[in-house]
């Protein structure tokens, strides 16, 4: 069982030197106030770190490249390519909001962050859709290094490095065609990767896994491949995700288009029907919690039905057990900037 925590925050010492008693006095009062309040600063963005900023994401561009469904956003100057691999039952529409020149596209929370990140950092991102469900590992990965590298080439980024993310579905691709296309680095989300069913080359790119523990199985697959990739001489992390609470304006914090009072009214209904705790902890995952059909009885206007599996990702996501999240997106891309040459 994973122990529910924060981890601390050490804050440097910064000594002063003064040949004036009046002047070091002073100084040490001034110190003491800066250092209350980026203390209150940084509580203020702890407990905030679970609200997204209330940004619109800019248009993508939609194309098909040799029969694929690709979308792509490229900032000024860009500094590196990100390819991302959706999960199981996944898009790349996915990852961008609805707009007139994507009126498909979905922009699901956890996705639509990761993208928000990484253009904020300077990163082009590419996302392809599956042709099935889920990623096959055949034919379509070589199609896939063939839509990348056309991409790169006609947006001239062929200079830039290349990283890449991947979830569950996503992430065992990304582990295969990392053997086939020159990443930097890469990041499996909620994948073990198939590190049983590849030879691991010399020149394999650092890898970042980002897991849920309380998925035994995948924990125990990855601590395993980790010690593999390390002694192939990969530099190899891990990021472990937790569970939280919900609150009464955590969805509307994290779902566009969900007001609080909506929210709240979610948060009230959870806890009436026992599928939180007295802390606000989901008791099931949101996949296995009946939340959509008391929702139809409970008499709440919801606003719009296409956000029901926007509020299911984020129940998911606070379950902790097998989610796409974008509460690393820091550390995520830290470690890409850290390999990036």
């Amino acid at each position: 069982m994973n122990k529910r925590g924060s981890k601390s925050i050490k804050m440097p010492l910064r000594g002063i030197a003064t040949k004036n008693l009046s002047v070091l006095v002073s100084s040490l009062v001034l110190l003491i106030l800066a250092s209350l309040l980026l203390i209150r600063n940084i509580g203020e963005n702890r407990a905030s770190s679970l609200t997204f900023p209330k940004h619109d994401l800019n248009r993508p561009v939609l194309e098909n490249i040799n029969g694929k469904e690709v979308l792509s956003q490229i900032p000024d100057s860009p500094k590196a390519v990100l390819f991302l691999a959706h999960g199981c039952n996944g898009r790349a529409l996915n990852f961008w909001d609805k707009s007139p020149d994507c009126p498909n596209c979905i922009g699901l929370p956890e996705e639509r962050q990761i993208v928000l990140e990484a253009l904020s950092r300077r990163f082009a991102v590419i996302a392809v859709s599956s042709d099935g469900r889920c990623w096959s590992f055949g034919e379509e990965r070589l199609i896939v290094k063939y839509v990348i590298r056309e991409w790169v080439d006609k947006n001239k980024l062929e200079r830039v490095p290349l990283v890449s993310l991947g979830a569950s579905s996503g992430g065992y691709f990304v582990s295969v065609l990392a053997t086939d296309l020159k990443f930097s680095s890469i990041v499996l989300m909620i994948a073990e990767g198939l590190f049983d069913r590849i030879d691991i080359p010399n020149h394999y790119p650092p890898t970042l896994f980002v897991h849920m523990p309380k998925d035994l199985v995948r924990n125990k697959k990855i601590k395993e491949y980790m010690q593999v990739l390390g002694s192939k001489g990969v530099d190899v992390v891990e990021i472990k995700c937790l569970e939280f609470p919900l609150s009464p304006t955590l969805l509307s914090d994290r779902v566009a288009g969900l007001n609080e009072t909506i929210s709240s009214e979610l948060y009230a209904l959870f806890q009436n029907k026992g599928f939180i705790d007295a802390k606000g902890y989901m008791k099931s995952d949101g996949r296995a919690t009946r939340w959509k059909e008391a929702l139809k009885g409970s008499g709440i206007d919801f606003p719009d039905n296409s956000l029901l599996n926007h509020i299911q990702e984020e129940l998911n996501l606070a379950f902790a057990y097998h989610e796409m999240t974008s509460l690393q997106s820091e550390d995520i891309f830290n470690w890409f900037e850290s390999h990036v040459a």
